[in-house]
């Protein structure tokens, strides 16, 4: 096997630091919802024509040109998620609520004169949540035959081609035997992460029969998932914006990130393998295995995953609004974010335990077990990769009005190309994983419209709905072999579009003013344990209910 391994590893080596992401690692970070003050979000988000909201520093920046006195405001909260999983029949349900820290921020507005064509300029600053990761999720059911095993199977096959070969991934590491670290030697550099762990944990087993030598694995009988994501993406805003003869206004804002991302993931199968037929044998390369004087029928694994992700990010954002009629309150804004250039460290090991074993016909008959850890290979005990995220350009349009003095009135519609987002390394090469986004992501559209209504002189009524499509295509997965082959986490989820539907109630006094608003948002996904054509897609649905409460104070 060496022989085959060190010439694939020839391009391998070259192209090793270009395969350890995906387009969902990308989209995980490219998600921006729908958070704010509360006031912003009884809204529906749509504000970035009415302004004069600290929230809109991060939408339509012109918005902050709007104020013509100081502004100091402090958001906070609940978040409940829920997560109902179908798979093949199989229903599970997960629930989770925290408390949330949401936004703080401040605007600094400075009258320049009356009759002078810049009336007021104002500085702005403002934190808020961009993106909250705290949800579990949790699925199960039968497999019919489908396994992770077989994709494992599958990596193995690419690289290796003998018995032999096997029984060589299976010494590596071993002292005395074979001092290669068969995760960090470059005579290993093309095995993917994934199907070295199951080779080495007998989950890849040779076959042979009439035409030769082959790679094989064992059958799914049910399969178990369960994952816990905490984290998010904290955005901090600085604006400068300008008013010009009260029907110009003109905005930007830098803005800073920084990602905060864990997850853990424990996947589990029930396994069995038919008994080689006539004139077939097996190759078990697990020493256990092979002195035993009874072939395993039966197994079990789990496999544990543990990544953690922290990144930096800056962008500008820059925009306008225009009253086009003197004494009309109608206007129109269009803005425009340039992309986050995000530079990301990931941090992630793993931990696979098989279990085999027989029938004898009365108890279940324990042969072997064995447990292959990653951290067991590494210095630090995790692998640790450096690399660049570059999401797309953003555009907004917008347009509102003030009805009768009592009620204000926004719609907008935002676009981004998911599909132009790239990936590369900390030298600036673009990784793989740049096709897959561009193969699979597609353009989003959002679509924003909300009202806000004075019931008596102190206290509104405020109602919102937001879209947005589908950022990916139905029939993408994860290849893991093509562009993260460090990366054991195989499952993946496939988003459908996304809907949010607010309500609010706000209160202004002569200094202070209170807001509270709900927001209910919902989105189907589908989501696989692990890539597989024969394997049937867990129907999910995803919701979060969110009440959020701002004080405020104007002077």
């Amino acid at each position: 096997m060496k022989t085959r391994i060190i010439a694939l590893a020839v391009t391998a080596a070259c192209a090793s630091a270009a395969v350890a992401q995906s387009q969902y690692e990308a989209l995980q970070f490219m998600g921006n919802e729908l958070n704010g003050t509360a006031r912003f979000v009884g809204m529906g988000g749509a504000m970035s024509s009415l302004g004069a909201d600290l929230s809109t520093m991060s939408t339509n920046p012109a918005g902050i040109g709007m104020y013509r006195s100081h502004d100091v405001a402090v958001s906070f909260g609940f978040n409940n998620t829920r997560t109902n999983a179908d798979f093949a029949g199989s229903t599970t349900k997960e629930n989770r609520t925290r408390a949330s820290f949401d936004q703080i921020g401040f605007v600094w507005s400075t009258k320049i004169g009356n009759k002078t064509d810049l009336r007021y300029l104002n500085f702005g600053f403002n934190y808020h949540k961009r993106a909250n990761f705290n949800r579990q999720f949790y699925a199960k059911g039968n497999l019919n035959g489908a396994s992770m095993t077989y994709q494992m199977a599958k990596m193995i096959g690419s690289v290796a081609s003998t018995w032999d070969d096997l029984i060589t991934l299976w010494n590596a590491g071993i002292k005395g035997v074979d001092n290669r670290n068969p995760y960090i030697h470059e005579d290993f550099y093309s095995v993917p992460y994934l199907g070295m762990m199951g080779a080495r944990t007998n989950l890849v087993y040779g076959g042979r029969d009439s035409e030769g030598e082959f790679f094989t694995s064992w059958n799914g009988e049910t399969g178990e998932y369960y994952s816990r994501e905490e984290g998010g993406i904290n955005q901090y805003d600085f604006n400068l914006s300008f008013n010009v003869r009260d029907r110009f206004y003109f905005g930007m804002t830098l803005g800073l990130y920084d990602i905060n991302y864990n997850l853990y993931s424990s996947y589990g199968e029930l396994l069995n393998r038919p008994m080689p037929g006539s004139g077939s044998d097996y190759c078990d390369p697990m020493p256990e295995l092979m002195e035993s004087e009874v072939i395993p029928n039966l197994a079990d694994f789990t496999l544990g995953n543990w990544y953690k992700a922290e990144g930096t990010g800056v962008d500008l954002k820059l925009g306008m609004i225009i009253r086009p009629f003197e004494y009309s309150p109608f206007r129109f804004g269009f803005a425009v974010h340039t992309p986050i250039w995000y530079n990301i460290t990931d941090r992630y090991t793993a931990s696979l335990t098989s279990n085999f074993g027989y029938d004898n016909g009365s108890e279940y008959v324990g042969v072997a077990s064995v447990t292959e850890s990653l951290s067991d290979y590494f210095p630090d005990m995790d692998y640790v990769w450096d690399y660049c995220l570059t999401t797309p350009w953003r555009f907004n349009v917008s347009a509102g009005t003030i009805v009768g003095g009592i009620m204000a009135l926004d719609a907008e519609y935002e676009f981004e190309k998911y599909s132009s987002a790239k990936l590369k390394d900390r030298e600036g090469y673009e990784l793989n994983a740049t096709s897959s986004i561009s193969e699979t992501l597609k353009g989003v559209h959002t679509f924003r419209a909300g009202m806000e209504t004075k019931l008596t002189d102190a206290f509104s009524l405020r109602v919102g709905y937001n879209y947005q499509s589908s950022p990916i295509v139905e029939d993408a997965f994860r290849n893991i072999e093509a562009t993260d082959n460090t990366r054991t986490v195989a499952s993946y989820m496939n988003p459908k579009s996304r809907q949010a539907v607010t309500f609010g109630l706000g209160y202004r006094g002569r200094l202070f003013y209170a807001d509270v608003a709900y927001k209910y948002d919902f989105c189907k996904s589908d989501f696989y344990m692990f890539d597989d054509v024969a394997l049937q897609a867990t129907k999910v649905t995803n919701e979060r209910h969110q009440l959020l409460f701002t004080l405020g104070v104007h002077f």
